[in-house]
């Protein structure tokens, strides 16, 4: 079969690592669907995602056939079939509810419009199709 391609954002992040393991372990495609995982992050978190990236490979997860780490919305959406946006900021000490969210729309506004071309998206616990 052909592999699923998937972006996880934030894939570095407590919840993002998490995705990461359950789409890899055939959890969410099924246990014979086969994966690219496409992993992205901020430039900061480099190297803890090359760190994931690591222990994917130690783990050998059974439906993981690639995995394309980067910094870059532009090769994380590349012809992908399907996304986990859930790389987000963390509220900072001080900040209130409203900063935080102004903050992370701008992060999903620009996550969603490099990848409007792709068939589904994961979010809040949502699927959304895109047309």
């Amino acid at each position: 079969a052909e592999p699923v391609r998937v972006c996880v954002t934030g894939a570095a992040g407590q919840i993002g690592y998490s995705l990461v393991y359950m789409v890899g372990s055939g959890a969410v495609f099924g246990p014979e669907t086969p994966v690219i995982l496409h992993l992205l992050d901020i430039t900061p978190m480099m190297n803890v995602l090359n760190g994931v990236c690591m222990e994917i490979s130690d783990c050998a997860l059974p439906c993981v056939r690639d995995v394309i780490p980067t910094d870059d919305p532009a090769v994380a959406f590349k012809d992908i079939d399907a996304a986990f946006l859930v790389g987000a900021m963390p509220r900072k000490e001080g900040m209130e509810r409203k900063d935080l969210l102004a903050a992370n729309v701008k992060i999903f506004k620009t996550q969603t419009k490099k990848s409007s071309y792709f068939t589904s998206i994961f979010g809040c616990g949502k699927v959304f199709y895109s047309s």
